[in-house]
């Protein structure tokens, strides 16, 4: 053993100087295999390229397609109407429309409303669509503005059969399905006391019918919208702090709506209607609206006939108010039943039909002026 090699055995480690160096063919070894790592991705890569040059570009082609959404192309023919339900998402759209075959696939519309910024202006409603369409031409057709829809105005102040004929007229349906429908009163869900009848508790309002209602659909919405109203003026508490119950006030705005001539007469009916209830000694309430009601008939002025009446709506022989509602009061009517203008009148006539103009009066004496005034004014046509 030779210097050298002594020196390799002992204390080699304590010298850094002394410690055997690693050959050339070693580093060489080591840079071979990492060059191998980074060749193998890059040799995977020249294969591919090379494949594409021959039957491979095929493979490509069938990778693209398969990437691509499949979509209809043009504005599709025939049609189809399809509902967009509360709530939904625009996959759930999706969903539908390709299932009624508005569209090819779900992804082609999701992504024609995605591009389209719209996903969030979806709106619950019908829309008219046509089959085989192009996403994109899909998505301008569920546009809000383009529901279907027909605009429905009940005035206020109409009887129930005559609501319900005018229902009939604007939406095309027949009466007899209305009439049916307001029969039914449990599926009308009517506030608990009403008594079980819809009269005065249609609420008029201008209302969007879809062709998918039925007429129990419409009459329940305008209930509803009845209840929406009476919640909105808190009508059970308020009647209450009156001494009434909401029903009875309900039949005091459905008086005031069928008398009155403009809307600034209202609150001061509403006064006498209060004045004659508690009047000492008793009083009639003496409404010529209440007893033409408990007839069948129309018009402002009963005759003497007419007041011979045994109706329980007759309020010229029956102290008190009718049993119920003689007409579909708005809010207008329901909101002076509620708050009665302050004054001592017991009386009024409305000596102007024509311009509807209404006088008051807190004594009988004045009435009877008034009442010829009145006279004068029919007759000078």
């Amino acid at each position: 053993m030779n210097d050298l090699d002594m020196d390799f055995l002992v204390g080699a480690d304590d010298d850094p100087s002394r410690r055997p160096r690693r050959t050339g063919r070693g580093r060489r070894r080591r840079r071979r295999r990492n060059r191998g790592g980074f060749l193998a991705p890059m040799l995977a890569v020249i294969i591919l390229v090379g494949g594409l040059g021959a039957g491979g570009y095929y493979g490509y082609l069938w990778v693209r397609d398969a990437m691509t959404v499949e979509d209809y192309k043009g504005p599709g023919s025939g049609e189809v109407v399809v509902e967009i339900k509360e709530g939904e998402s625009a996959s759930q759209i999706a969903q539908t429309l390709r299932e009624k075959d508005v569209v090819k696939s779900s992804e082609a519309f999701t992504d024609a409303i995605t591009d389209a910024g719209k996903s969030s202006s979806l709106q619950p409603g019908e829309y008219r669509m046509r089959r085989r369409m192009a996403a994109a031409e899909a998505v301008k057709l569920l546009d809000p503005t383009k529901r279907l829809h027909e605009r429905v105005i009940i005035k206020e102040g109409l009887r129930l059969t005559a609501a319900l004929e005018e229902l009939a007229k604007q939406t095309g349906k027949p009466l007899k399905e209305f009439q049916q429908a307001a029969k039914n009163v449990k599926a009308l869900d009517l506030p608990s006391y009403a008594k079980g009848k819809p009269e005065g508790y249609v609420f008029p309002a201008t209302y969007e019918i879809t062709p998918k209602m039925t007429a129990s659909d419409i009459l329940t919405a305008m209930v509803d919208r009845f209840k929406e109203t009476a919640e909105k003026e808190n009508l059970v508490r308020e009647a209450k702090a009156l001494g009434y119950t909401p029903h009875q006030i309900v039949t005091i705005a459905s008086i005031v709506q069928a008398e009155a001539g403009n809307l600034d007469d209202m609150a001061k009916m509403s006064r006498v209607i209060y004045n004659r209830l508690h009047s000492n000694p008793p009083m009639n309430l003496g409404m010529d609206s209440t007893v033409m009601y408990g007839l069948g008939k129309y018009g402002i002025e009963a005759s003497h006939a007419d007041l011979e009446s045994t109706s329980l709506y007759n309020t010229y022989k029956r102290l008190g108010l009718p049993p119920g509602p003689i007409s579909n009061p708005g809010d207008d009517a329901i909101q002076a039943a509620l708050n009665p203008a302050k004054g001592d009148w017991k009386f009024f006539v409305t000596v102007d039909p024509k311009r509807r103009i209404t006088k008051f009066a807190d004594n009988e004496a004045d009435f009877f002026k008034l009442k010829a005034e009145y006279e004068r004014n029919k007759a000078g046509g």
